[in-house]
């Protein structure tokens, strides 16, 4: 089984975080093996298992990767996607397929954060009151 280490994990974490600092936004990753369904199906029940449609501003996204069935999809909710629209996501996508073609799975994974992170600033700026509503741990599925 292909997985992240805890120094892989915890370099995305710390990729969500930095990102986070500047947006009201919410990221998650959710990682696991192989993919069961459609990619984009499972990413969006991911999404709701992880209740991640219920923030404030509907705008938290979701990467997800099934590393063996090397596959992956980004997600974000209606608030978010409203803005910036599909293209947005395909060039997000684009970007982390460059990564993971090199074998740079971290790398295309907090490529993803990074563009999710500035498009989310330019939508969704931090609040004076903004409070971390999801957490920023990777997700392991099976």
């Amino acid at each position: 089984m292909l997985i992240l280490n805890a120094e892989q994990s915890e370099s995305i974490r710390e990729a969500i975080t930095e990102a986070e600092l500047k947006t009201s936004g919410e990221i998650r990753v959710f990682v696991e093996s192989t993919c069961p369904a459609d990619t984009e199906l499972r990413a969006w029940e991911c999404f709701h298992e992880m209740g991640m449609f219920n923030t404030g501003l509907r705008n938290a996204c979701l990467i997800y990767a099934a590393l063996e069935s090397q596959v992956f999809c980004i997600i974000g909710d209606e608030g978010i996607h409203t803005v910036v629209g599909q293209d947005f996501w395909d060039a997000a996508k684009n970007k982390m397929k460059a990564c993971f073609s090199h074998g740079d799975i971290v790398g295309g994974i907090t490529s993803g954060i990074h563009e999710v992170g500035l498009a989310l600033k330019s939508y969704f700026p931090l609040s004076d009151n903004d409070q971390n509503e999801l957490s920023n741990d990777v997700v392991f599925g099976k």
